[in-house]
């Protein structure tokens, strides 16, 4: 337990913070969910669409130091590949 003022201020703040990155995490997860649903209904323009703000949700959370540049990369990689791949199919 946190006894002197500062480590109370810490303990808040670190609270804050642990939630505040749980739900950008979990906003990431359900935008990535949401493509690859577009991609399994196998509608092109709505998995692009999807793609396209996933992408800025995922590129905004990188910045700020949730998820790695590798990892964010690899996403938007595979991601676009399915995406290009359901075009060459068609």
């Amino acid at each position: 337990m946190a006894n002197s003022p500062q480590a109370r201020k810490r303990a808040r703040q670190s609270e804050k913070r642990r939630q505040h990155n749980a739900a950008m995490r979990s906003m990431v997860r359900t935008y990535l969910k949401k493509v690859n649903a577009a991609i399994a209904s196998g509608d092109q323009a709505a998995a692009s669409q999807a793609y396209q703000t996933a992408v800025s949700v995922l590129d905004k959370a990188t910045r700020k130091g949730k998820f790695h540049d590798n990892k964010a990369a690899r996403h938007k990689s595979r991601l676009n590949a399915k995406i290009k791949a359901m075009g060459a199919a068609a």
